[in-house]
Protein backbone atom coordinates (compact mmCIF):
# COMPACT_ATOMS: atom_id res chain seq x y z
CA UNK A 1 0.00 0.00 0.00
CA UNK A 2 1.56 3.49 -1.13
CA UNK A 3 -0.40 6.13 0.71
CA UNK A 4 0.24 9.78 -1.10
CA UNK A 5 1.02 12.57 1.79
CA UNK A 6 -0.17 15.81 0.25
CA UNK A 7 2.18 18.95 0.01
CA UNK A 8 0.69 22.20 1.39
CA UNK A 9 0.80 23.23 -2.57
CA UNK A 10 -1.26 19.69 -3.29
CA UNK A 11 -3.50 20.52 -0.55
CA UNK A 12 -4.51 23.47 -1.98
CA UNK A 13 -5.05 22.00 -5.13
CA UNK A 14 -7.53 19.36 -3.48
CA UNK A 15 -9.24 22.60 -2.23
CA UNK A 16 -10.02 24.45 -5.35
CA UNK A 17 -11.42 20.65 -7.12
CA UNK A 18 -13.03 19.97 -4.09
CA UNK A 19 -14.99 23.38 -3.97
CA UNK A 20 -15.27 23.01 -7.99
CA UNK A 21 -17.38 19.22 -6.77
CA UNK A 22 -19.62 21.08 -4.39
CA UNK A 23 -20.57 23.72 -6.22
CA UNK A 24 -21.72 21.25 -9.04
CA UNK A 25 -23.99 19.56 -6.44
CA UNK A 26 -25.11 23.02 -5.47
CA UNK A 27 -25.88 24.14 -8.75
CA UNK A 28 -27.63 21.36 -10.01
CA UNK A 29 -30.08 21.11 -7.21
CA UNK A 30 -33.31 23.25 -8.72
CA UNK A 31 -32.76 21.06 -11.88
CA UNK A 32 -33.22 17.62 -9.59
CA UNK A 33 -37.40 17.47 -10.49
CA UNK A 34 -40.03 15.38 -11.22
CA UNK A 35 -39.93 15.33 -15.08
CA UNK A 36 -36.50 15.53 -15.61
CA UNK A 37 -34.63 12.46 -17.74
CA UNK A 38 -31.02 11.70 -15.73
CA UNK A 39 -29.86 12.31 -19.06
CA UNK A 40 -30.47 16.29 -19.08
CA UNK A 41 -29.31 16.77 -15.96
CA UNK A 42 -25.84 14.79 -16.53
CA UNK A 43 -25.38 16.95 -19.97
CA UNK A 44 -26.42 20.42 -17.58
CA UNK A 45 -23.09 19.64 -15.06
CA UNK A 46 -20.77 18.97 -17.99
CA UNK A 47 -21.75 22.11 -19.61
CA UNK A 48 -21.14 23.68 -16.00
CA UNK A 49 -18.10 21.81 -15.71
CA UNK A 50 -16.55 22.38 -18.86
CA UNK A 51 -17.83 26.28 -19.53
CA UNK A 52 -18.18 27.55 -16.10
CA UNK A 53 -15.30 26.18 -14.26
CA UNK A 54 -12.81 25.23 -16.82
CA UNK A 55 -12.46 21.91 -15.05
CA UNK A 56 -13.02 18.42 -16.54
CA UNK A 57 -15.23 15.34 -15.56
CA UNK A 58 -12.85 12.08 -13.88
CA UNK A 59 -15.78 10.14 -14.96
CA UNK A 60 -16.17 10.31 -18.82
CA UNK A 61 -14.34 7.71 -20.29
CA UNK A 62 -13.04 6.40 -16.72
CA UNK A 63 -12.25 2.89 -17.68
CA UNK A 64 -15.05 2.93 -20.56
CA UNK A 65 -17.47 4.93 -18.66
CA UNK A 66 -19.59 7.40 -20.84
CA UNK A 67 -21.66 9.82 -19.08
CA UNK A 68 -20.14 13.02 -16.91
CA UNK A 69 -21.43 12.21 -13.38
CA UNK A 70 -23.53 8.85 -12.05
CA UNK A 71 -26.60 8.86 -11.46
CA UNK A 72 -28.32 6.48 -8.97
CA UNK A 73 -32.35 5.87 -8.32
CA UNK A 74 -34.00 4.36 -6.19
CA UNK A 75 -32.91 0.51 -5.82
CA UNK A 76 -29.66 1.69 -7.56
CA UNK A 77 -26.23 2.03 -5.47
CA UNK A 78 -23.82 3.50 -7.39
CA UNK A 79 -22.98 4.25 -11.12
CA UNK A 80 -26.43 4.48 -12.35
CA UNK A 81 -25.80 6.11 -16.12
CA UNK A 82 -27.58 8.89 -17.34
CA UNK A 83 -29.78 7.90 -19.39
CA UNK A 84 -33.01 9.39 -22.03
CA UNK A 85 -35.64 7.14 -20.74
CA UNK A 86 -34.51 7.66 -17.11
CA UNK A 87 -37.09 10.36 -16.03
CA UNK A 88 -37.64 11.60 -12.01
CA UNK A 89 -41.07 11.06 -10.51
CA UNK A 90 -42.48 12.01 -7.56
CA UNK A 91 -41.50 9.97 -4.65
CA UNK A 92 -37.36 8.67 -6.06
CA UNK A 93 -34.52 8.79 -4.24
CA UNK A 94 -31.70 10.05 -6.07
CA UNK A 95 -27.86 9.86 -5.83
CA UNK A 96 -25.83 12.06 -7.43
CA UNK A 97 -22.34 11.71 -8.24
CA UNK A 98 -20.04 14.53 -9.07
CA UNK A 99 -15.85 13.98 -9.54
CA UNK A 100 -14.38 17.17 -10.82
CA UNK A 101 -10.78 17.32 -12.14
CA UNK A 102 -9.02 20.49 -11.92
CA UNK A 103 -5.33 21.59 -12.48
CA UNK A 104 -4.86 17.57 -12.45
CA UNK A 105 -6.30 17.10 -8.81
CA UNK A 106 -9.52 15.82 -8.18
CA UNK A 107 -12.76 17.08 -5.92
CA UNK A 108 -15.30 13.70 -5.28
CA UNK A 109 -18.44 14.21 -3.58
CA UNK A 110 -22.29 12.66 -3.92
CA UNK A 111 -25.63 13.64 -2.41
CA UNK A 112 -29.52 12.33 -2.13
CA UNK A 113 -32.31 14.46 -3.70
CA UNK A 114 -36.24 13.03 -2.59
CA UNK A 115 -37.88 14.15 -5.97
CA UNK A 116 -40.77 15.80 -5.29
CA UNK A 117 -39.88 16.46 -1.34
CA UNK A 118 -42.38 13.29 -0.42
CA UNK A 119 -41.30 9.66 -0.11
CA UNK A 120 -42.00 6.72 1.69
CA UNK A 121 -41.06 6.51 5.35
CA UNK A 122 -38.44 4.39 4.88
CA UNK A 123 -36.85 5.65 1.90
CA UNK A 124 -36.64 9.10 4.11
CA UNK A 125 -34.97 7.06 7.24
CA UNK A 126 -32.33 5.77 4.17
CA UNK A 127 -31.66 8.85 3.02
CA UNK A 128 -31.27 10.38 6.49
CA UNK A 129 -29.22 7.66 7.64
CA UNK A 130 -26.94 7.75 5.24
CA UNK A 131 -26.01 11.04 5.34
CA UNK A 132 -25.94 10.71 9.34
CA UNK A 133 -23.34 8.05 8.50
CA UNK A 134 -21.26 10.18 6.28
CA UNK A 135 -20.97 12.49 9.41
CA UNK A 136 -20.18 9.57 11.91
CA UNK A 137 -17.29 8.84 9.92
CA UNK A 138 -15.65 12.39 9.51
CA UNK A 139 -15.84 12.65 13.04
CA UNK A 140 -13.95 9.66 13.63
CA UNK A 141 -10.96 10.20 11.76
CA UNK A 142 -7.73 12.25 12.56
CA UNK A 143 -4.10 12.30 12.91
CA UNK A 144 -3.38 9.37 14.90
CA UNK A 145 -6.84 7.48 14.56
CA UNK A 146 -7.24 4.45 12.56
CA UNK A 147 -9.09 4.46 9.56
CA UNK A 148 -10.63 1.02 11.14
CA UNK A 149 -12.56 3.80 12.81
CA UNK A 150 -14.96 4.97 10.01
CA UNK A 151 -16.24 1.26 9.93
CA UNK A 152 -16.82 0.90 13.55
CA UNK A 153 -18.97 4.50 13.50
CA UNK A 154 -20.51 4.43 10.43
CA UNK A 155 -22.00 1.30 12.07
CA UNK A 156 -22.90 2.25 15.35
CA UNK A 157 -24.98 4.52 13.06
CA UNK A 158 -27.01 1.95 10.91
CA UNK A 159 -27.43 -0.68 13.47
CA UNK A 160 -30.74 0.70 14.92
CA UNK A 161 -32.22 1.56 11.79
CA UNK A 162 -32.32 -2.17 10.67
CA UNK A 163 -30.34 -1.32 7.58
CA UNK A 164 -27.25 -2.75 5.91
CA UNK A 165 -24.15 -1.25 4.85
CA UNK A 166 -22.96 -2.23 1.42
CA UNK A 167 -19.58 -4.24 0.92
CA UNK A 168 -18.79 -4.65 -2.55
CA UNK A 169 -17.61 -0.95 -2.95
CA UNK A 170 -15.72 1.55 -0.41
CA UNK A 171 -14.24 5.38 -0.54
CA UNK A 172 -10.57 5.43 -0.86
CA UNK A 173 -7.66 7.80 -1.24
CA UNK A 174 -7.75 10.79 -3.52
CA UNK A 175 -5.40 13.56 -5.46
CA UNK A 176 -3.67 13.57 -8.28
CA UNK A 177 -5.29 9.96 -8.83
CA UNK A 178 -9.06 9.04 -9.23
CA UNK A 179 -8.14 5.97 -6.76
CA UNK A 180 -5.70 6.05 -4.52
CA UNK A 181 -4.91 4.38 -1.80
CA UNK A 182 -6.21 3.54 0.99
CA UNK A 183 -9.24 1.73 -0.10
CA UNK A 184 -11.91 3.19 2.81
CA UNK A 185 -14.28 0.39 4.30
CA UNK A 186 -17.86 1.31 5.54
CA UNK A 187 -18.61 -1.96 7.88
CA UNK A 188 -16.31 -2.61 10.87
CA UNK A 189 -13.43 -4.30 9.76
CA UNK A 190 -9.40 -4.99 10.50
CA UNK A 191 -8.00 -3.02 8.07
CA UNK A 192 -5.58 -0.29 10.06
CA UNK A 193 -4.49 2.16 9.20
CA UNK A 194 -3.25 5.01 11.52
CA UNK A 195 -3.69 8.20 9.52
CA UNK A 196 -1.44 10.96 8.90
CA UNK A 197 -1.54 14.51 8.20
CA UNK A 198 -1.25 14.94 4.11
CA UNK A 199 -3.84 12.12 3.66
CA UNK A 200 -6.92 12.77 1.57
CA UNK A 201 -9.64 9.91 1.41
CA UNK A 202 -13.31 9.72 0.23
CA UNK A 203 -15.75 8.56 2.62
CA UNK A 204 -18.99 7.60 1.03
CA UNK A 205 -21.36 4.76 2.52
CA UNK A 206 -23.68 3.37 0.89
CA UNK A 207 -26.75 2.03 3.08
CA UNK A 208 -29.21 -0.23 1.55
CA UNK A 209 -32.79 -0.72 2.50
CA UNK A 210 -32.77 -4.28 3.08
CA UNK A 211 -29.48 -7.04 2.28
CA UNK A 212 -26.22 -5.36 1.40
CA UNK A 213 -25.87 -7.82 -1.27
CA UNK A 214 -25.41 -5.67 -4.78
CA UNK A 215 -25.25 -7.04 -8.56
CA UNK A 216 -24.10 -5.18 -11.42
CA UNK A 217 -26.40 -4.60 -14.31
CA UNK A 218 -24.95 -7.13 -17.31
CA UNK A 219 -26.11 -5.26 -20.14
CA UNK A 220 -24.02 -1.84 -19.45
CA UNK A 221 -21.26 -3.28 -17.47
CA UNK A 222 -21.66 -0.50 -14.61
CA UNK A 223 -24.84 0.10 -12.80
CA UNK A 224 -25.43 -1.25 -9.29
CA UNK A 225 -28.30 -2.76 -7.76
CA UNK A 226 -29.61 -4.24 -4.76
CA UNK A 227 -30.34 -7.62 -5.12
CA UNK A 228 -33.65 -7.64 -3.26
CA UNK A 229 -34.91 -4.70 -5.08
CA UNK A 230 -34.99 -2.46 -2.06
CA UNK A 231 -33.88 1.24 -2.10
CA UNK A 232 -30.38 2.07 -1.14
CA UNK A 233 -28.79 5.65 -0.43
CA UNK A 234 -25.38 7.52 0.24
CA UNK A 235 -23.46 10.53 0.64
CA UNK A 236 -19.73 10.99 -0.19
CA UNK A 237 -17.39 13.78 0.92
CA UNK A 238 -13.47 14.15 -0.12
CA UNK A 239 -11.62 14.89 3.72
CA UNK A 240 -8.16 15.87 4.02
CA UNK A 241 -6.41 14.79 7.51
CA UNK A 242 -5.17 18.23 8.88
CA UNK A 243 -2.30 18.36 11.71
CA UNK A 244 -4.96 18.57 14.23
CA UNK A 245 -8.09 17.15 12.88
CA UNK A 246 -9.98 16.78 9.71
CA UNK A 247 -10.97 19.06 6.74
CA UNK A 248 -14.46 18.44 4.80
CA UNK A 249 -12.81 19.71 0.98
CA UNK A 250 -16.04 19.25 -0.75
CA UNK A 251 -18.38 20.45 2.16
CA UNK A 252 -21.25 22.60 0.12
CA UNK A 253 -22.92 26.04 0.68
CA UNK A 254 -25.58 26.03 3.53
CA UNK A 255 -25.03 22.12 4.82
CA UNK A 256 -25.47 21.71 8.10
CA UNK A 257 -21.78 20.16 9.06
CA UNK A 258 -18.58 21.78 10.45
CA UNK A 259 -15.59 22.31 7.58
CA UNK A 260 -13.09 21.84 10.47
CA UNK A 261 -12.85 19.56 12.89
CA UNK A 262 -10.06 18.89 15.76
CA UNK A 263 -9.32 15.95 16.88
CA UNK A 264 -6.46 16.33 18.77
CA UNK A 265 -5.81 18.84 21.29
Amino acid sequence: MEITLKSPAEIEGMRVAGRLAAQVLEMIKPHVKAGVSTLQLDEIMQDYIENEQHAISACLGYHGYPRCTCISVNEEVCHGIPSPARHLHPGDIVNIDVTVIKDGFHGDTSMMFIIGGTTTTMARNLCHCAQESLYAGIKAVGPGRNLTAVGAAISKIVRPYGFSIVRDYCGHGIGRGFHEDPQVLHYPNDASVILEPGMTFTIEPMINGGTYKCKVNNKNGWTVTTRDKLPSAQYEHTILITEDGVEVLTLREGENFPRYLRTRQ
